[in-house]
């Protein structure tokens, strides 16, 4: 019996000091580690708002790659992201950052219309840039795929993570934008996270 209190004790502190990790691979500078941040990014949202990392300043924001004409797990991922955003768009210090892979095809108008017609507030950006920046920053700083390929669906491949990112630009943790129960989690790590910007 007393093991069974000292675990449940136990549990009780590990639930109370929840922190999620620091994903990529630190580097060591004398007693400091440094995890990777999202790097410098400028692009242009559905309203024709610049959006850049200050945009997320003070804020903890949920990321992914995307296109409109997705043939295959896009809209899936859409879905359950929307899902997320229900529960936390009357939240200022939550965000939502969906960027286009697709830039020729998704122009800001029909970002507008696709953010529009899924009845959003200003916390989600639809963003588009020119190709090479937004496939660069899929790669290098999401660590994400998302690369033309005409033999694929579409066109493309990449990944379908949902990526949760502190307010200091570090990677939290990854999703699978296609699962439900990985929705689930996300929505309960905001909750830790936000708990954790304001300590």
């Amino acid at each position: 019996m007393a093991i069974v209190f000292l675990f449940m004790g136990i549990m009780g502190c590990s639930q109370k000091e929840t922190k999620l990790p620091y994903l990529g691979n630190p580097v060591v500078k004398g007693t400091d580690t440094i995890f990777p941040k999202i790097s410098a990014f400028k692009f242009t949202n559905q309203d024709h708002s610049i959006v850049t990392n200050k945009t997320f300043e003070n804020k903890i924001y949920v990321a992914d790659f995307i296109f409109l004409s997705c043939p295959t797990i896009c809209p899936k991922m859409t879905s359950e992201l929307k899902s997320v955003y229900d529960v936390y768009n009357s939240n200022p210090q939550v965000a939502f950052l969906s960027h286009t892979i697709d830039p020729e095809r998704d122009t800001i108008e029909k970002l507008k219309f696709y953010a529009e017609s899924m009845n959003l507030n200003s916390n989600w950006h639809f963003v588009t840039g020119k190709k090479e920046d937004i496939l660069e920053i899929a790669e290098k700083s999401y660590f994400t795929t998302a690369y033309s390929d005409e033999n694929e669906p579409g066109g493309y491949v990449h990944g379908g993570g949902l990526l949760l990112v502190d307010d200091k630009g570090h990677i939290r943790g990854v999703y699978d934008g296609t699962n439900s129960a990985e929705t689930k989690r996300l929505i309960a790590d905001i909750k830790i996270l936000l708990k954790e910007l304001k300590a």
